[in-house]
């Protein structure tokens, strides 16, 4: 019975999956920093191509992740009224050092502190943590859940012919549904423009009928030629008879 054992093991020892979940969690985060002039910069930003299986395990980390860098926003803002604006080291940091605004500022970012704290030691990855705090907590600063979405892919993976499945954060890469505009009708007075194409548009229809009516005629008179033929055809057959 699996009672109280949640999870996959993924073929896999605790201690590699844990170290492969936090790895994939990170390449995930990872992918939404600035790597425009780096050389393994990702395909799309926000979005990594792992199984199926994999991406629901490791979906729950990445969202208590952004939970908790979401959470600590607050405190992050409470403490910007009481920060120094003076250089680090500098004469005016250390009178700011030594006075009560930064006993303010200490007690007000305390929480965000031990909020970096606690994701790096889930993530173990500074520059992940960086990013996580800086660009995508801002980004759900008014979503309660929901950080990621899982796209399963209909072409297996090559060799083994696992699911693939797409990870990645919502609001970056959302399909839109477009619909159709209903045409808007004026009473604005037409340009010259608009009057000489629709009198062409007219003309056109008209000519074209002519065209038929004149075929249509030539085929009667053809029609006719030919009865009256055949009857003289037969009145001289009947007199040399």
């Amino acid at each position: 019975m699996r009672h109280r054992k949640k999870g996959r093991v993924l073929g896999r020892s605790p201690s590699h999956r844990k170290a492969m979940l936090r790895n994939l969690a990170c390449s995930l985060i990872l992918t939404e920093r600035d790597a425009e002039f780096e050389e393994n910069k990702p395909k799309i930003k926000g979005r990594v191509v792992t199984t199926l299986q994999k991406a629901k395990e490791v979906r729950p980390l990445v969202e208590k992740c952004v939970t908790i860098a979401r959470k600590a926003l607050p405190s992050l803002e409470a403490a910007q009224q009481y920060a120094a604006n003076a250089e680090r080291h500098s004469e005016a940091w250390r009178s700011w050092r030594q006075s009560q605004q930064w006993y303010e500022w200490n007690q007000a970012i305390a929480p965000a502190l031990a909020a970096r704290r606690r994701v790096a030691s889930i993530l173990r990855d500074k520059e992940a943590v960086r990013v996580l705090f800086e660009e995508i907590a801002p980004r759900y600063a008014d979503r309660p859940g929901g950080y990621t979405r899982i796209v399963r892919l209909a072409k297996p993976r090559l060799g083994d012919a696992g699911t693939q499945a797409i990870l990645e954060f919502v609001g970056k890469n959302d399909r839109q549904r477009q619909t159709s505009q209903a045409p808007a009708f004026t009473d604005e007075e037409p340009t010259p423009e608009e009057t000489a194409h629709d009198d062409t548009a007219a003309e056109q229809p008209a000519a074209e009928n002519d065209v038929l009516a004149s075929a249509e005629a030539e085929e009667a008179s053809e029609a006719t030629s030919d009865a009256a033929s055949s009857e003289n055809d037969d009145e001289q057959s009947s007199k040399d008879a």
